[in-house]
């Protein structure tokens, strides 16, 4: 069986309209325009798969288009072998690779039939079914437009050496670089950089959230992770099944084309992308206009503003008017979904937590430290530029949130909040809408305001899973925060979310985080089991494991299974405090104490103050008769944290 490419004639046939302008040697014509909405950093485009709506992430580095293994099972999609043992590979390993045919794939309101998707790889999370890849967005020039909403396939006829960045004005400058022949066996969008002075070869990848330096081209140009300067951050995911370490580390220039950005930071990881140095992600993505001109070899963009790479570690739980929810161990055990997994009975160490801030990227785009950002080379050709698609000010609800949610994940909060306010008020009776500035008010930590717009979405939309859990995390940071007791509402909400959901769904995840931050463990430990029966290779699989064990160790239950659990989590991942934490608490339950000591010592050498790993080391040292000792813990533990020991008490866990 072979791969079958996208059906390009039906598309064409179906969208193909009159030019977007015909001057006297270039016409445009517009073959289709792709509403985008971006999702933090994930340009989200809406499909239907057999009539039901499904959310894929516009994915320019992924060579085919990809549903997730479990969105599959949820659509009922049969699979069978891919041919020629093919894999997918990409940041965090390799993956196993299965062949789909959807029957009827809807697209910009266009059915097409029996269209081909790869099957496999991790869930990518975010409410997205899978990737919609190059064999779509290379269906002809494409332009990516996502600060407006938009990715627009486009059919240029007679342009010849014509400047493509049509919408550039006589007074702005733009950028142009040569790019790699596409071919059916490399279809991606590569070129040419240099950071520091050393070429490097970049791929254009909408589905990086954020721009990654791989570690060995981040050497040939003189830093290493023990470099002056540079930090430790959070853990990345892709494809594969293994997280991907990266840090921030200051460089002397980055230069792309006429734009340079002299001492910024990037971030660096060990990508395992064969193809490129370097993925640019949706950051630049969002402060770039960008043509990709195949028919030319070329690619034009112009800088729109703002910070040019995201140099943000994580997302920050919601806040509550009087203090933060305790992130705990999200950063090491992996946030996801949307309020992340704050600890329960741990402080994890905040292996996630953002660097201070820069004078990066964001700061020296904007300022002196910027050569050619702004800049640009004269036209190649005496051929007039076409005059821009429109992409003024929006006219419908729909564009005013797009435009909305691309400042929001640029966090220009005030221009967000602002434009998704206009689309409340022209459609008051779309919960979406409502959602969206939900998460923009948390964004702006304006809790009460979220509140009030996710009670909204609900009731106009009573089983809006989204706006659940996230009422749901709020009540929780709320409750965390300020001590705010509303335990039948939280978990009312997760109760009907859980009910609302399909059992592959990949927010089982987040609802078992949930439910354990609302105290109920065994409501938890039952969605990582949903979770994990059909997610059992995808990269959070270990945080999975982790947390369940975790649960099971609180409760004292099951321990040979929670032991099978955090030593599998252990062995992928040695240096997470968390994971060492969960297994130190069943260890000492199971009376094992010349075991459990020495995970929690390997939390304490990395956080001295972490009061659940000085409790328990204190409770084992007195298993031990090491009397004087393991009373000098817990008494270190409860000045760090005196709720560490009543929590515990509450679980049998005592002197």
């Amino acid at each position: 069986m072979a791969v079958r490419p996208f059906p390009v004639a039906v598309l064409l046939v179906a969208l193909l309209v009159s030019p977007v302008h015909v001057a006297a040697t270039c016409k445009i014509g517009k073959i289709a325009e792709l509403p985008v909405t971006m999702n933090g950093l994930r340009p989200m485009v809406s499909a239907k798969i057999n009539g039901e709506d499904a959310q894929f992430i516009a994915d320019s580095g992924a060579f085919f288009s990809v549903i997730a293994p479990a969105s599959a099972a949820e659509y009922k999609l049969r699979t069978e072998p891919a041919p020629f043992h093919l894999t997918l590979r990409g940041v965090g390993g390799s993956a196993e690779a299965l062949i789909t045919t959807v029957k009827v794939f809807t697209l910009v309101g266009v059915p097409i039939h029996n269209v081909q998707f790869v099957v496999g790889g991790s869930d990518p999370g975010g409410g997205a079914v899978g990737l919609l890849g190059q064999n779509v967005l290379r269906l002809a020039d494409v332009e990516y437009d996502l600060s407006n909403g938009a990715i627009r396939l486009l059919k240029p006829d007679g342009c010849g050496k014509s400047v493509m960045a049509y919408w550039s004005k006589p007074d702005q400058p733009y950028s142009v670089i040569d790019i790699a022949w596409a071919t059916p066996t490399a279809p991606h969008t590569t070129a040419t950089a240099f950071v520091n002075g050393a070429k490097i070869q970049i791929l254009f990848d909408t589905g990086a959230a954020t721009s990654v330096l791989n570690l060995r081209a981040a050497e040939r140009a003189g830093v290493k992770t023990d470099s002056e300067g540079v930090v430790k951050t959070n853990l990345s995911q892709g494809i594969g099944s293994h997280a991907m370490q990266t840090w921030i580390a200051p460089f002397a220039s980055f230069k792309i084309g006429d734009e340079e950005i002299r001492n910024t930071k990037l971030r660096i990881g060990e990508t395992g992308i064969r193809e490129a140095d370097m993925l640019i992600g949706a950051d630049f993505f969002l402060s770039h206009r960008i043509y990709v001109a195949s028919s030319q070899r070329k690619l034009y963009f112009t800088y729109n503003g703002g910070p040019v790479f995201n140099l943000k570690a994580s997302a920050p739980p919601p806040v509550a008017e009087s203090g933060g929810a305790d992130a705990g161990a999200a950063g090491n055990a992996g946030a996801t979904g949307t309020a992340g997994a704050a600890a329960i009975g741990s402080q994890g160490p905040a292996g996630g937590s953002a660097t201070t801030a820069d004078k990066s990227a964001a700061s020296t785009v904007a300022g002196d430290d910027l050569s050619g950002a702004a800049g640009g080379s004269a036209p190649p050709s005496n051929e007039p530029l076409p005059p821009a698609i429109p992409a003024g000010q929006p006219t419908d609800a729909a564009g005013f949130s797009r435009r909305g949610t691309a400042f929001a994940a640029r966090r220009d909060f005030p221009h967000a909040i602002a434009d998704l306010t206009r689309a409340c008020e022209l459609a008051p009776t779309e919960p979406e809408y409502f959602f969206e500035r939900g998460k923009v008010y948390l964004g702006n930590r304006q809790p009460v305001l979220a509140m009030s717009d996710f009670d909204q979405v609900l009731k106009l939309k009573p089983d809006h899973v989204p706006a659940l859990l996230s009422r749901a995390a709020l009540r929780i940071a709320r409750r965390e925060g300020a001590g705010d007791a509303r335990e039948g509402e939280i978990i009312a909400d997760l109760d009907k979310a859980s009910a609302a959901a399909a059992r592959e769904a990949d927010l089982r995840l987040e609802l078992g985080n949930l439910y354990a931050r609302a105290g109920a463990f065994k409501p938890a430990i039952a969605q990582y089991d949903l979770w994990l029966d059909k997610h059992p290779r995808d990269v959070k699989a270990v945080d999975a494991l982790a947390w369940r064990c975790r649960m099971r160790g609180l409760l004292g239950e099951d321990l040979d299974k929670a032991l099978a659990d955090c030593n599998r989590a252990v062995r992928e991942r040695p240096d997470a405090g968390f994971f060492r934490d969960s297994r130190g608490l069943v260890y000492l339950r199971l009376r094992n104490f010349d075991k459990a000591i020495p995970d929690y010592d390997a939390v304490l050498r990395v956080q001295p103050k972490h009061a659940w790993a000085l409790y328990g080391r204190g409770l084992a040292k007195l298993g031990k008769g090491m009397v004087a000792e393991g009373q000098a813990d817990i008494a270190a533990s409860k000045a760090v944290n005196p709720r560490a020991a009543e929590e515990a008490a509450k679980r049998g866990l005592t002197p």
